[in-house]
């Protein structure tokens, strides 16, 4: 393909590619492999292969995507959107020529195998004491001789028979309250926001009699890749649903400071992404409702935790700010809003509660994994490592918790990956390599069997076998390591140098085929050296982190790792160890939190206490910016090899035996990759 034809680059999969003039987006998309659906053939009838183009300037990618890179708005187009609808703004991927460099998003209704975003509820004992409860109060009848309002009687009964002083109703409450006391025989059951005792209780709703129906709240844990909730009934503290969607933000940037470079260079970019992710929240708010079978005005609170990034985007807040040092967050407080002010769609008085940010590159996120996992209460020494695009570490014990953020980038989730792409069924997700022969197996996401185990490919036959998601590429990487496929500085060695087949040239470098898909028409799964770069850069940045902490807090050892995140919670301890993407520890002491963030936003949903202690808590931890400290990029440095250059793992060696082997002893090409791509 010649440098002057034009370039597409398809999100949130990341994959492109150039195209001459002319080509349609769906014959693009299917050549990259990129999950577009269709089911016409390309006629322009059935509406599967809708896009989203962005525009601006895309700096991360070297890309500016301007509207005349894409070919006009034609009849077909018209007559579709006329007679049927479509979301301004997008096109039918088999109408819409490329014309120019592009940068496009395939939403989650037109890709061929839905997400699979893990961020499961984990069970967990919380004591309820939710802001928000239901009183049952019999009010006294008007009396001409003693006249007084409705709401004056009903806030009087609230306070003589539930001890609720200083309770007030709005607009809202006076427009429901006489037909509900009326209809109710002067007795009425009312939702009540009791808030934290700084300010009024607020009555929010008003039923007439007895109410025995229920009421909810949402836990929202707001992450730069993935967006997810769980609906909890406010009364039992049950999860009666749980939901997740891709974050829609990623077409401006796949990382933090990529979307801050899109605020920073377009007018009006901060804007355009708080409305991408405001409506995200809203077809969560859908999907979750609909899950239940409930209506979304049930849905009395919402508690949201994020990054800095995100927390400032869905707030409204241009995240100019934390670009550039000293990276000053608007506020880190705590903060209790209306949803009306984000636009979200719940009870038209629902409240929104925001935990406090610890710094400005540790939100209010990595506030949520304190709240769960409690390192300040804990008498081990625990590192607890949010795995995602943007690592939150905590390092502490009772005595003492520090914080730091590292970036990580988005490998760990299947992007910059050859064959990368995010969780959806037909995916990667285990991987084992036979020392001994080289030869691997796998599994899938959607499939419980081994790819060498009887039935295999009748069980994978509906999905195929699509790419490899971030939990697979960790272990791919981990298995060639120990299978003597990739010696400690992460070069993939040749045929010759490794014994076999598998290992084949990839320009000046190699790559190992994992999965050869293509006599039945499906791709060509390898481990690049390219991919194996873009997993040392996250897994050194996870190091260095951590290390740095570890050096504050004058140890050479933890006695605890805990792995969060939804991706945390897929990372097998052996593979991360082997990786280096941790401090050696014995295996046995590693251990999943899963979506910690989540289940922190949850107990602050649920109990009003949980919300004064991190508030408290956040205050006592202390904060460290690894963008200023000069040790990080040492730290860095030395963990780009495989596990480590110097630390020397006695834990990891009591159970792994890592071949000695180095394919690049001359320093040849290997090498001037490795110089290059680091520049």
């Amino acid at each position: 393909m010649a440098e002057t034809e034009p370039l597409v680059i398809f999100m949130p999969s990341g994959k492109r590619g150039r195209f001459p003039p002319g080509t349609p987006v769906l014959t693009a998309a299917r050549k990259l492999g990129v999950d577009l659906d269709s089911v016409c053939g390309g006629r322009g009838i059935c509406s599967k292969c809708q896009v989203q183009p962005s525009f601006g300037e895309f700096s991360k990618h070297g890309v500016t995507s301007r509207p005349e890179a894409l070919s006009d708005w034609n009849a077909v187009e018209e007559r579709y959107k006329s007679k049927r609808g479509m979301i301004d703004g997008r096109r039918l991927g088999c109408q819409a020529q490329i014309m120019g460099d592009v940068v496009i998003d395939v939403p989650a209704e037109s890709q061929v195998h839905k997400q699979v975003v893990r961020k499961r509820a984990e069970a967990r004992e919380i004591v309820l004491d939710p802001c928000i409860r239901l009183y049952y109060v019999e009010v006294e009848e008007p009396d001409m001789h003693h006249p007084s309002g409705d709401l004056e009687r009903l806030e009087k009964a609230l306070a003589e028979q539930w001890d609720l002083a200083h309770v007030e109703g709005d607009l809202r409450t006076l427009q429901m309250l006489q037909p509900a006391l009326r209809k109710g025989d002067w007795k009425v059951t009312c939702a009540v926001h009791v808030g934290n005792g700084l300010t009024p209780a607020r009555i929010m709703h008003v039923w007439p009699g007895f109410h025995e129906g229920r009421i909810y709240g949402m836990a929202v844990d707001l992450g730069s890749t993935t967006i997810a909730a769980h609906l909890c009934d406010l009364q039992s503290g049950e999860v009666v649903a749980s939901a997740g969607i891709m974050n829609p933000q990623i077409r401006f940037g796949e990382d933090l400071m990529s979307r801050v470079s899109y605020a920073m260079m377009n007018p009006g970019g901060a804007s355009e992404m708080t409305v991408a992710v405001r409506e995200a929240l809203n077809a969560l708010v859908g999907q979750i409702a609909a899950e239940a079978q409930i209506a979304p005005e049930l849905i009395f609170e919402a508690v949201l935790v994020a990054n800095p990034v995100m927390h400032h985007l869905v707030l409204g807040i241009d995240p100019v700010e934390l670009g550039q040092a000293p990276f000053a967050l608007a506020t880190s407080d705590a903060m209790t809003l209306w949803a009306a002010e984000l636009d979200l769609r719940l009870h038209p008085d629902a409240r929104v509660y925001v935990l406090p940010c610890i710094a400005g590159h540790v939100g209010a996120d990595a506030a949520a994994v304190a709240l769960s996992e409690a390192p300040h209460k804990s008498d081990d020494l625990m590192l607890v490592v949010d795995v995602g695009t943007n690592a939150e570490i905590l390092l502490g014990n009772r005595h003492q918790v520090l914080a730091c953020s590292s970036p990580t980038g988005p490998a760990f989730e299947g992007a910059q990956i050859s064959s990368g792409q995010r969780a959806a069924p037909g995916a990667i997700e285990r991987v084992e390599i036979d020392p001994a022969t080289k030869e691997p197996r796998f599994r899938v996401i959607g499939c419980e069997l081994w790819s060498d185990q009887p039935g295999f490919a009748e069980a994978t036959a509906a999905t195929g076998i699509t790419g490899i998601c971030g939990s697979g590429i960790i272990e791919a990487i981990a298995e060639m390591r120990m299978a003597g496929l990739l010696d400690p500085g992460g070069l993939i060695g040749s045929a010759e140098q490794t014994g076999t087949w598998r290992c084949m040239p990839e320009g000046r470098t190699h790559a190992y085929l994992l999965h050869d898909g293509s006599a039945q028409g499906g791709p060509r799964i390898m481990v690049t050296q390219g991919d194996v770069r873009a997993i040392q850069l996250g897994k050194s940045a996870l190091y260095a982190g951590a290390r740095l902490l570890m050096d504050q807090m004058g140890v050479d050892s933890v006695d605890r790792v805990v792995l969060a995140g939804a991706f945390g919670a897929h990372i097998s301890p052996k593979h991360a160890m082997v990786l280096g993407m941790i401090p050696d520890c014995p295996l046995d002491k590693v251990t999943s939190a899963g979506n910690a963030a989540g289940t922190g936003a949850r107990i602050a949903l649920l109990n009003s206490a949980a919300r004064r202690e991190i508030e408290t808590v956040v205050r006592r931890i202390q904060k460290v910016e690894t963008a200023v400290e000069p040790r990080f990029q040492e730290h860095f440095v030395a963990a780009n090899h495989i596990p480590h250059a110097s630390a020397p793992y006695p834990n990891l060696a009591a159970v792994v035996r890592l071949p000695e082997t180095s394919f690049n002893a001359s320093g040849g090409d290997g090498g001037r990759r490795k110089r290059r791509r680091a520049s």
